[in-house]
Order: structure tokens, then C-alpha cells, then sequence
């Protein structure tokens, strides 16, 4: 099976804890996508997510105790995907996102590629 899309790309990681940030980092960087942006509180990420180019975006769900869809709507309405990365399974994605693709914490580097690839596919097809 031919990927759609070349390997790459531009991610905006919104995640609290800065060593899982660096984490997710370094293997969307070692899968070949660069860092668009990084954001650990919600302030942050919300004016990045007006102002930040990037292909995709990672958003963990619960950002300092305060949920993420502020953010969320922003990217939506840009008509950029997004995945949710979460600890608490679908039940702890915001309602009206609960479609939307999201990673189970802790994840592999391998669960990353997949779910990012299927994200950036399902964004082209649309």
C-alpha cells in the first residue's frame, strides 16, 4: 500500500507535561515531521492555534486541569485536523469531539505514525 501523502509534515503539540512534550517531540521529529509550535497551558495554545501554520495538531485533552476545546474550536474552524491525546479513553474527549481521532496515553511511536497518517488522509480526502 502507497501512502497518500509523503513522510513530513508540520505538528502543533499542545501538551502540559514538558517531558512528555519532549517525548512527543522527538518522535514525531525521528517519524519526520517537524514542530510547528509547542504549547503547555491553554493561553498559549490558543494564540498559537490562530497564528501557528502546521499540517496537524496534538492536543492533549486536559491542559493544567482546564479542557482543551477552547483550542479545538479554533483549529476547527481554521479547517486544520487535530488529534486528541488522552489518558482517560473516549469518555474524557469533549463531547462534541468525541468523532475526532485520539491517541491512548501512554502511546508508541508506532500508534503515532498510524494514527497521524490516517488523520492527514481522512484531511485530504475532505
Amino acid at each position: 500500500m502507497v501512502p497518500t501523502r509523503p513522510p513530513g509534515g508540520s505538528v502543533f503539540l499542545v501538551e502540559d507535561e514538558v517531558m512528555i512534550r519532549m517525548m512527543v517531540a522527538d518522535m514525531l521529529e525521528e517519524l519526520g515531521y517537524s514542530i510547528a509550535a509547542e504549547a503547555g497551558d491553554i493561553e498559549q495554545a490558543l494564540e498559537l492555534a490562530h497564528t501557528t501554520n502546521f499540517d496537524v495538531a496534538i492536543l492533549d485533552v486536559n491542559v493544567n486541569g482546564k479542557l482543551i476545546s477552547p483550542v479545538a474550536e479554533v483549529i476547527a474552524a481554521r479547517n486544520r485536523p487535530f488529534i486528541f491525546a488522552t489518558g482517560y479513553g473516549t469518555q474524557g474527549l469533549p463531547p462534541e469531539y468525541r468523532n475526532r481521532p485520539s491517541l491512548q496515553k501512554p502511546f508508541q511511536m508506532d500508534g503515532l505514525a498510524a494514527v497521524i497518517q490516517r488523520t492527514l488522509k481522512g484531511s485530504a480526502a475532505a
